[in-house]
């Protein structure tokens, strides 16, 4: 398999998104990198605790929030091969469908350490990182 032009590092602002932001530009060295800053929508079940803010702030939180993950992994040499971009809603539903649209050729994403593993947690829809797995036509590469 040839190496990706294209690769997606999904961010929800959880801290291990700082390896796969590096794990990807490491691994795929001639790639574009895309940050897709993914805030959840207010209805989401866990929306990382931003329940009472509006669109815009959490939009904006999310998009800070992949630009200090972008100045704390990257260095001069690649920061011109990644480049931020911005969803709302489910990252289950985002992700996939922006890797889609966007001619992604392979995801890296974060795998959520601080949760249990089970059935109970894939039922309660929790396991972002299977679901993208689960949903995307694209390789995906789930660091835990």
């Amino acid at each position: 398999m040839a190496d990706p032009d294209r690769v997606l590092v999904p961010t929800l602002g959880r801290p291990q998104e700082n390896e796969a932001l590096s794990y990807a530009l490491e691994t795929f060295p001639d790639a574009e990198i895309t940050l897709l800053a993914v805030s959840m929508p207010l209805d989401a079940p866990l929306s990382e605790g931003g329940l009472l803010e509006r669109d815009e702030e959490r939009t904006a939180q999310a998009r800070a929030s992949a630009e200090a993950l972008l100045e704390s992994a990257a260095d001069p040499d690649t920061e011109d091969r990644v480049r931020i971009d911005l969803a709302e809603g489910r990252p289950g539903t985002v992700v996939p469908r922006y890797a889609s649209e966007a001619g992604i050729d392979h995801v890296v994403m974060a795998g959520d350490r601080t949760r249990s593993s089970g059935f109970l947690r894939r039922f309660l829809g929790r396991d972002i990182a299977t679901t993208v797995v689960e949903r995307t036509a694209r390789p995906v590469t789930v660091l835990e």
